[in-house]
């Protein structure tokens, strides 16, 4: 999973890096320290060697200065520069400090005991020798330690993490429709219980939600029925009158036909609010070329008084296993936005065998608008709608698995495709598809 990975990786790291942080400061503490008393130790050494030359000089003037591989001693008396004594060392006063003869470093003490000067120098290479192997040393505990912080990090990590992993595959296996065991009892009371207690709270408010809007939908197409049934057998009624006018007969065959049709609208709207996905329409497989004939004869209203020149070009006669009405809602938006924003020029709607494109000449889409145009409320700058046709099918068509794109220039016009071809009944496909040029 990885959201485990990453929480995983990054409480690593930061152990990792907290342990590297306090390995550093631990490891320039004790070379700070180590440092420090080497020196102290030094220091004590040469007063210690000091001592005793002065000691052995008076004793015996002509005694022989020390002269080793780690330490050296000189005298300087009054008048001038001993024999031996290296020049660079005539300029030191009586103390402690750092010298470097012939590329070697020495730490030097200096004491004036009457007319005389002595020098004892201590050799520091082994010193420093062995200061670089104790920081060689100390990186390399710096190294381990971090490592060491980094795995333990991933080993703490994935058992603290563990209770929240086996909560996330709970949740992710809960069905919102179904009341489950709450998940606040597979855990104790801590902060994972917390949570799981704060998912059942959810899921308990969603559960109640989603029975609100099923009683909703449900009432509303009961309630709905009622009246549209009336209508229809009203409308059934006045068809049946011999002294009807030919134009109130066609008045009352448009009202019998729009209450059928809100009647099937009704039913494709409680199914597609229902989410049952997968049911076959009761009536078969339904004519798209009919379905888009009947929307465009319908929507053909909007083309009033306008300059605007309709195609209808027919290429096949596909069938698909769906719902009249959520095609008609589909057809019936794609073709209601080329008719209400094309003032003049032309329309030109293809049916293939696996597709519908509706090409126009009207004010077109911005570009910063096409990616906003199927969702839910967006209005661009030339509508006047309510932002909800183009989400409606985009909703069907993600239930049906179709495809709907959108291509637009703005000034120049919009093509709309709607492909089909996975309910696309085989059958049907007499005529091969053609696809419409740019």
């Amino acid at each position: 999973m990885r959201f485990k990975h990453g929480l995983r990786y990054r409480v690593a790291l930061s152990f990792a890096l907290f342990g590297g942080l306090v390995s550093v400061l631990l490891a320039i503490g004790l070379y700070i320290a180590s440092h420090d008393l080497e020196e102290r130790l030094i220091d004590q050494t040469l007063n210690s060697e000091l001592q005793d030359y002065i000691a052995r000089h008076e004793r015996n003037p002509t005694s022989i200065p020390q002269a080793t591989a780690t330490i050296r001693s000189y005298v300087r008396g009054p008048g001038g520069l001993a024999a031996n004594l290296p020049p660079s060392l005539a300029s030191l006063q009586p103390g402690t400090q750092h010298v470097e003869l012939k590329g070697t470093p020495y730490r030097a003490i200096v004491a004036d005991r009457g007319n005389l000067r002595y020098y004892v120098l201590f050799s520091e290479v082994m010193l420093q020798r062995r200061e670089r192997s104790f920081m060689a040393f100390l990186a390399t505990g710096v190294v381990v330690m971090s490592v060491l912080a980094a795995a333990v990090g991933l080993w703490l990590t994935g058992r603290v993490i563990a209770p929240v992993t086996q909560l996330a595959e709970r949740v992710r296996g809960l069905n919102p429709e179904l009341r489950t065991e709450p998940l606040v009892s597979f855990y104790p009371d801590d902060e994972v219980g917390e949570l799981a207690a704060s998912f059942d709270h959810y899921l308990e408010r969603l559960q109640d939600f989603i029975e609100r809007e099923r009683a909703f939908t449900g009432d509303v197409s009961h309630e709905l029925r009622t009246p549209l049934a009336i209508i229809a057998g009203a409308a059934e009624v006045l068809l049946g009158d011999p002294n009807l006018t030919d134009s109130a007969r066609e008045r009352i065959k448009r009202i019998a036909r729009a209450s059928s049709e809100m009647t099937e609208l009704t039913s494709a709207l409680l199914g597609l609010a229902r989410e049952t996905e997968g049911a076959m329409p009761p009536g078969g497989a339904c004519s798209v070329e009919e379905v888009l004939r009947d929307v465009v004869d319908k929507l053909s209203v909007l083309l009033q008084k306008k300059p605007v020149a309709v195609e209808l070009d027919i290429r096949a006669r596909p069938q698909l296993q769906v719902e009249k009405a959520m095609l008609a809602i589909v057809l019936g938006n794609i073709v209601r936005n080329a008719f209400s924003f094309t003032e003049r020029g032309s329309i030109r709607i293809q049916l293939a065998a696996d597709s519908v494109c509706v090409e126009d000449t009207g004010s077109g889409i911005r570009p910063e608008e096409i990616k906003r145009v199927f969702q839910r409320y967006y209005r661009g700058s030339g509508s006047a709608g309510a932002g909800i046709g183009l989400s409606l099918v985009k909703r069907i068509c993600d239930r049906y698995r179709w495809n709907v794109s959108l291509a637009s220039t703005e000034g120049s016009g919009t093509l709309i495709r709607l492909d089909f071809t996975p309910l696309v009944s085989s059958h049907n496909q007499d005529i091969l598809p053609v696809s419409l040029d740019d």
